[in-house]
């Protein structure tokens, strides 16, 4: 079986090393098929050896990109795009994109055959009772050769990609524009303060649930995993008491007494 792809980004310092690594952990617990792991970073100390790293993608709009990503509220990664670049280090095939931020928590096998030849993502949790289109940016697949309209059309016209004021509200709407969007299944892509921890007041007295069909849980703003497992969190309704189960998850088995 041809490998398919895993695709990650590190940049800047935001993210230490061991998050690219339990992030490969967490792909090879979960996955049957031989697949390609890749992390684009201009810091590739401390990232283990079965890891592909490669340099961040040079690309034209470089400085307007990097001006967009750290000025003003809500601009979103950006830079998410330059690894859909065309012919960038020989990818083909399906793509699988994660943030750094994502555990691994089920078989996602059947996230590279659902919907062949489209571009999936997890629907936006805000929009799941509205008719409003848009994706969530955590876990999205693609295929380059395929969908290189998610890079052309920014580097066509980078000031009108912007104006959607985050990665994830681009690509989905570009790709529905395309007629390629599709959603993965409810419940396959979860949100760990939307969907992990209950509702204000009863995170203060219950642990943090894992959904019985989860293949990702998105860590996406606060908490993050070192609040989780150890119950922590900056906002009132989004504390949370320790995750038992995240930390079989998201550690190795020689860290299973790691503490942050």
């Amino acid at each position: 079986m041809k490998p398919v792809n895993i695709v990650c980004i590190k940049w800047g310092t935001k993210f230490p090393p061991y998050y690219v690594n339990r992030l490969y952990a967490g792909v090879a617990r979960n996955m049957s098929r031989p697949f390609r792991f890749v992390c684009f970073t201009e810091h590739a100390e401390g990232i283990r050896q079965e890891v592909e790293v490669h340099p961040l993608p040079v690309v034209p709009f470089e400085e307007r990109m990097v001006t967009a990503m750290t000025t003003g509220k809500r601009r979103g990664a950006w830079r998410k795009v330059t690894m859909m670049k065309p012919d960038e280090i020989g990818l083909s095939g399906p793509t699988l994109v994660m943030d750094l931020d994502i555990v691994v928590t089920g078989p996602i096998d059947e996230l590279f055959d659902y919907m062949p030849g489209k571009v999936c993502m997890g629907r936006e949790w805000r929009y799941k009772y509205s008719k409003t289109v848009g994706g969530h940016g955590s876990v999205y697949k693609f295929e380059p050769g395929r969908h290189d309209y998610l890079y052309n059309d920014f580097a066509d016209d980078t000031e009108g990609s912007l104006a959607y004021r985050g990665e994830q509200k681009y690509i989905s709407l570009t790709a529905h524009k395309h007629g390629d969007l599709e959603y993965f299944p409810d419940g396959w892509i979860c949100s760990f303060k939307r969907q992990a921890i209950p509702k204000f007041p009863l995170n203060f007295l219950f642990e943090p649930r894992l959904p019985e069909n989860c293949r990702a849980m998105c860590f996406h703003g606060d908490p993050k995993m070192e609040e989780a497992l150890v119950g922590e969190g900056s906002k009132l309704r989004y504390r949370t008491k320790p995750a038992p189960w995240l930390r079989k998850l998201w550690l190795d088995k020689d860290e299973q007494d790691w503490t942050p």
